[in-house]
């Protein structure tokens, strides 16, 4: 219950803050946030190097940002990561047990009695105690969870019962019985060195008859970017299925014609909404991996290498296939009312591939329909990655699939050019794509 009220606090303080950011903007009538200012960079990027296209670029980048959708979205998301990251920290900060120490104890035992800890998921810290007195106090304030004294006996606040599985508990039987094991090999004449050896052998050889089916870190981490992939795919397409929609109901399309050519302007959506998506990952990525450092996470360590790179790599494949897709859809629609019944079916694959792969990531070996979604442009950003995490797939055929996927994009582009030229100017009703079949142009 503590956590959550210190998310909730967070959350509060985090909306009041950006409240009062938002009202010294107004008055200012600049706002300064790092946000905008990137984005003011990247557009004069956009303005110098890519013409009109940059033009209708930045267009994007900066009424996307500017949104209000955007920011407080933005803001959620942040928290939520910050929430994830430091959550984790608070509770593993609480996780330690201190164990009081009167008298001295050999360093084999005090060597046995800080290992006892990781075997249990938790950091032991020896805390020295002048006195079986000053070890009491201590014991009844809380300081400590447990005292040792000697190899004589141990004491705790409070009895333990047999079925208490705490972690306090589980500490106290095992410091008990291999304190006493190795204090009944020195009486025996043994030396403590070699009472520590007898006390902790090393462990057997593990043989397997086949080899690890798949790596854990990998599959995490491929459950990771397939949500990802899902969210942005989703989102970012959608915004850009809204703004042709937009632009087309509001007649501000015909206005943007005449100075400039159907595939410029949908060029220059494309490549702005895509700009923002990948703003917003690297502000994402940014204030999990500072924040991570800052508390000392260690939930952005162990990610595999490959993994991650493979799934970025699908994200922006994924994205340059259905920003095209989801464009040449909105020029269909002629009311806002539409969007909803345009965005159900242009969705389908996404939520069919995400399905699939989500599923076969907790497979030991990737079915067969996986093995052919892993080729199929419209399902291989999500499995792709899965046969990559799974390690059932040579370079080779991951190439293979990313070059099906580069021809994709290509056709896709010429094909939702062509229907977006053909459909953007139809007004007076939903266009349906067998209007759109005869080869005349608009």
């Amino acid at each position: 219950m503590k956590y959550v009220v210190i998310g909730v606090v967070v959350v509060i303080v985090a909306l009041r803050v950006w409240q009062r950011m938002r009202r010294r903007a107004g008055a200012t009538g600049s706002p300064q946030t790092p946000v905008l200012a990137r984005t003011r960079h990247l557009g004069a990027a956009l303005d110098r190097f890519g013409g009109d296209i940059g033009l209708v670029a930045r267009r994007e980048v900066r009424e996307r940002v500017k949104g209000r959708t955007f920011r407080i979205g933005t803001l959620v998301i942040l928290l939520v990561v910050a929430a994830a990251v430091t959550i984790p920290v608070l509770r593993k900060g609480h996780n330690v047990q201190h164990v009081g120490i009167v008298g001295t104890l050999s360093a084999p035992l005090r060597a046995t009695v800080l290992a006892a800890g990781p075997a249990l998921g938790t950091k032991v810290i020896l805390v020295p105690e002048p006195s079986v007195t000053a070890a009491r106090r201590a014991l009844v304030a809380g300081r400590v969870e447990l005292v040792v004294v000697g190899t004589q006996r141990i004491l705790v606040d409070q009895g333990l019962q047999p079925s208490d599985t705490s972690a306090t508990a589980l500490l106290v039987r095992i410091i008990s019985s291999s304190v006493s094991l190795q204090s009944g090999l020195v009486k025996a004449g043994i030396s403590p060195l070699q009472a520590l050896r007898l006390a902790n052998p090393p462990p057997l050889p593990v043989q397997s008859l086949h080899p690890a089916p798949h790596n854990q870190t990998a599959r995490t981490t491929a459950i990771y970017g397939l949500i990802l992939t899902y969210v942005l795919l989703t989102q970012f397409g959608t915004w850009l299925l809204m703004g042709v929609v937009e632009e087309k109901s509001s007649r501000v399309i015909e206005v943007l014609l005449s100075t400039l050519r159907a595939g410029q302007l949908l060029a220059g959506k494309v490549i702005g909404i895509g700009a923002v998506a990948l703003l917003q990952a690297a502000l994402i990525v940014g204030v999990a991996l500072g924040l991570g450092a800052a508390v000392g996470s260690t939930l952005i360590h162990g990610t595999a290498a490959v993994e991650v790179a493979s799934s970025l790599l699908w994200v922006v494949l994924g994205y340059a296939f259905y920003c095209w897709v989801y464009a040449a859809g909105g020029s269909l629609a002629d009311r806002q009312e539409q969007v909803q019944s345009l965005a159900f079916p242009l969705q389908l694959p996404i939520l069919f591939g995400y399905i699939v792969s989500i599923t076969a990531i907790g497979s030991s070996e990737p079915s067969t329909l996986i093995k052919v979604l892993a080729y199929l442009p419209p399902t291989a950003p999500f499995a792709m990655p899965v046969m990559v995490g799974l390690g059932a797939v040579t370079w080779w055929e991951f190439a293979v699939s990313v070059g099906l996927m580069l021809v994709a994009i290509v056709g896709v582009a010429r094909l939702a050019s062509a229907v977006y030229l053909r459909a953007i100017l139809r007004t007076g009703g939903r266009v349906h794509l067998r209007q759109l079949l005869p080869s005349r142009t608009s």
